[in-house]
């Protein structure tokens, strides 16, 4: 939104096309073997639902309004690491769940499949964000910090795409290197 919002006072263009993403199952498998087995692969769900509410907050305010009449497009939840890790749980957990507008989700290629073989999206994610700070709730009943696992997650994940970012440009040296002596 800042950005976007630097962009209009700089008389730039603010139809940046953009996502955000969350990586899903990323929370259940932080809380595994920690929680009551009432609330087993449910905490991924309650945040990416509190997420999009606050999203959703966002998109109606007057500020984006603002940005919105300017040119602005809204940038895209996209759902990720949506493929179910727990073997005892639907192989469409996260998709059933996350259907939504305004949402992406990037889901491998064993879930696209089971969706495919045997699912039907019955409805989609409430604009309210359902029972997701009732959820929420029962995970910190149950000692579980939600706000240091996000930080901890956020932390992990940035680490991970750094590394990534690293392996790929090292991959890429390696390349040049070859075909710099091969000419």
């Amino acid at each position: 939104m800042r950005g976007i919002e630097r962009r209009i006072d700089a008389g730039l263009k603010p139809d940046v096309t953009s996502v955000a993403s969350i990586f899903v199952s990323r929370w259940d498998v932080a809380v595994a073997g920690k929680v009551p087995e009432a609330l087993k692969n449910q905490l991924g769900i309650a945040a990416a639902k509190r997420a999009y509410k606050a999203y959703l907050g966002l998109l109606s305010s007057a500020r984006w309004m603002r940005a919105y009449n300017a040119g602005a497009r809204p940038q895209r939840l996209l759902w990720a690491s949506t493929g179910t890790k727990d073997p005892k749980a639907s192989g469409v957990l996260y998709v059933d769940a996350l259907a939504a507008p305004f949402t992406v989700n990037t889901m491998p290629d064993g879930t696209l499949k089971a969706l495919a073989d045997h699912s039907v999206v019955r409805a989609t994610m409430p604009a309210d964000g359902g029972d997701c700070e009732e959820i929420l709730a029962r995970f910190a009943e149950a000692n579980i910090d939600v706000h240091s696992l996000s930080v901890q997650l956020q932390d992990e994940g940035a680490k991970s795409f750094v590394n990534s970012w690293n392996d790929l440009m090292a991959v890429i040296r390696s390349k040049c290197a070859v075909l710099e002596r091969a000419s």
